[in-house]
């Protein structure tokens, strides 16, 4: 079986064509199941619960917009038989991509991973910080999300893990006065 190395950098998305093809739920789920392993179109229909022709037109969508490659070939039965995998090792929104594509696609996707019933621990937190220190907040939270140091355990369950910094439209007061509104 011919292999190809397996990518240690996340997919940098700043194309359409990427942010539409994660936008479907079951092309999500494709590139998030393939970061197991290398896997066939019947492998991933099995475990998706979906037919082998519904996953290889998905298959060809993400490998277009360069989000899945074929890992390895094997013959088999006089064919032969690829083996998916992701290009980079997690995902990325470029910050020139079309402002909040990404953001939307990316939250829209944790939210479709939500399993009812499952305890979840969500944080909401409004920031006033300088573009200055926003830059070295987003620097930092990249740098914590690529080091490696998340765990990837044997027989662990899959957890969505969502980091996002971006401009809020929330509304500044202006200086208190001291005196009563009239």
């Amino acid at each position: 079986m011919e292999t190809s190395p397996s990518a240690s950098r996340p997919v940098v998305l700043s194309t359409p064509e990427q942010f539409k093809a994660l936008g479907h739920p079951l092309r999500h789920r494709m590139v998030i199941t393939l970061r197991q392993r290398p896997a066939t179109l019947a492998q991933l229909a099995a475990a998706l619960g979906s037919t082998k022709g519904t996953v290889g037109y998905h298959a060809g969508v993400l490998q277009e917009a360069g989000l899945v490659r074929v890992a390895s070939t094997r013959r088999v039965r006089g064919g032969t038989e690829q083996y998916y995998e992701p290009v980079g090792s997690g995902l990325v929104v470029s910050p020139d991509a079309e402002p909040g594509a990404g953001t939307r696609v990316m939250i829209s996707t944790a939210l479709a991973e939500l399993l009812p019933g499952e305890p979840s621990t969500t944080r909401l937190r409004h920031l006033r910080i300088t573009p200055e220190r926003a830059a070295e907040l987003a620097e930092r939270l990249g740098e914590w999300a690529e080091q490696g140091t998340l765990p990837d355990e044997e027989g662990g369950l899959a957890y969505t893990l969502l980091l996002s910094l971006h401009r809020a439209d929330i509304p500044a007061l202006p200086p208190d006065s001291g005196e009563p509104d009239c």
